[in-house]
């Protein structure tokens, strides 16, 4: 069984709109995603990998502002740290790479390194984060932090900004703009934009 068909699994165990149960979902599609990216060429793994791009990119926006305040205090700081750090190395990857042609092999050598990076940060959050943030929060605050998480990934910006990344502080005051600017840049160019 592969591992986007466990997180499927899990999720499907928790209850609709848990915040624990949309994350699980994500980090399934991301995981499917990043087979695309891998066994695709052409514009296909182009449009794969911009999908890919967008909903990282507002994925972990929405963590770092909603899931890590949680975190801290259920989990611990230096957990919640662990993860935006993870989170912020990736952002940056993930800019650079989205500056890459997608058929080099300079990309597939990156993409592979990337992937990685990303699922064992994933596996983390799973293993440890994710847990602990369920023990110590009722089911409604589980279901306010999901509406809130998904309120936020639709004001996320659809494209990695290092300067914000791994800072909830940085991503409450610059996602917002930077999301506008990301937004009419994917309408124009005809990008997916989460």
């Amino acid at each position: 069984m592969s591992s986007a068909t466990k997180e499927r699994e899990e999720a499907a165990r928790l209850p609709e709109g848990d915040v624990v149960r949309i994350l699980l979902e994500q980090h399934a599609r991301i995981r499917d995603l990043f087979a695309g990216v891998r066994t695709s060429h052409g514009e296909q793994r182009k449009q794969t990998f911009d999908e890919l791009r967008a909903l990282l990119a507002v994925h972990e926006t929405a963590e770092e502002m909603i899931l890590r305040p949680t975190a801290k205090k259920t989990a611990g700081e230096a957990e919640a740290e662990a993860r935006n750090h993870e989170e912020e190395e990736a952002t940056k990857v993930l800019a650079h790479l989205e500056k890459l042609d997608v058929e080099s092999a300079e990309f597939d050598i990156e993409f592979a390194a990337f992937e990685k990076s990303v699922i064992d940060h994933a596996e983390h959050e799973e293993q440890e984060e994710f847990p602990a943030v369920r023990r110590g929060c009722e089911e409604d605050q589980l279901k306010g932090m999901g509406t809130r998480l998904e309120m936020a990934e639709k004001m996320a910006p659809t494209h990695p900004h290092p300067t914000a990344a791994g800072s909830p502080a940085a991503q409450w005051m610059a996602g917002p703009v930077a999301s506008m600017i990301d937004r009419v840049k994917d309408a124009i160019s005809g990008k997916s934009g989460g």
